[in-house]
């Protein structure tokens, strides 16, 4: 979920992850295979080539053409020496989903409160498809610190983050997940086992599950209903952890509770 940055260079990479689409992007409506293509080029953190957008969508180069000279033509898509890369529209989109996100409005004061008393970085993610997405970051000022950037995510499979979205999920839709990843009824029954303690604890923690050194405590953010929302998750490096793990698990669940009743 996190990179560990050593007074801004990177002290240990992310081993950033992809998952195919659950549903065949062949067999989607029209509209859905262009925003299918430009959801792949934002989880990039570069452009990417006609062959690496053939191979990572599963299209036909004609029908990945297409989609993204529709792209191209209403500024969600550019190009630049080959290759592809979200345009200047998806800027605006950007922008106005900061300003008008009422889950990232609620979070934000909370999320630098939190920060601000663990002296560690706090992450806002949610649920897209089959993915974990960030959408708020507040970064701890030690030199030595876990980072994840805004708008970056990872597959929703392991982690703090990704652990407790699924465990804090409707059950109906969190057994499809599982049922889609395939695994042997053993395995199963150990993962269904392992969110239904997460949801009864309201909370995961892991570490070094999907980065090495990194510690993460994520606590669910709930609307009216308790329907999920996303996570508050805070994540520090393991190596300063030590001693302080209950301390920073009950500050994150607090400020969840906190946003929580604030979408209420």
């Amino acid at each position: 979920m996190s990179k560990i940055l050593r007074g801004g260079s990177t002290f240990d990479r992310p081993r950033w992850l992809t998952t195919p689409p659950m549903t065949s992007p062949t067999a989607a409506p029209h509209n859905d295979r262009a925003l299918f293509v430009l959801s792949v080029l934002a989880q990039r953190r570069a452009g990417m080539t006609a062959a690496e957008l053939v191979q990572a969508t599963g299209l036909s180069q004609s029908t990945l053409y297409r989609q993204i000279a529709t792209l191209r033509h209403w500024g969600l898509v550019m190009e630049s020496d080959g290759r592809y890369a979200p345009g200047p529209v998806s800027v605006q989109l950007a922008s106005g989903f900061d300003g008008n996100s009422d889950l990232v409005l609620a979070a934000r004061a909370d999320m630098r409160t939190l920060a601000g008393q663990s002296h560690e970085s706090v992450g806002l993610v949610t649920v897209v498809n089959d993915r974990v997405v960030c959408l708020e970051m507040i970064d701890s000022e030690q030199s030595l610190r876990c980072s994840f950037d805004r708008g970056r995510s990872v597959p929703l499979r392991d982690g703090a983050s990704a652990k407790c979205l699924l465990a804090h999920m409707p059950t109906d839709q969190r057994d499809a997940w599982v049922d889609a990843l395939g695994e042997s009824p053993e395995r199963r029954a150990a993962r269904i086992a392992e969110l239904d303690a997460i949801r009864e604890a309201g909370h995961a923690v892991t570490h070094g599950e999907v980065d090495a050194g990194v510690w993460g405590a994520s606590a669910p953010v709930l609307a009216a209903g308790r329907r999920l929302r996303g996570a508050i998750t805070l994540m520090a490096p393991l190596s300063r952890v030590e001693g302080m793990e209950a301390a920073l698990r009950h500050m994150t669940l607090v400020t969840a509770a906190r946003i929580s009743r604030a979408l209420q």
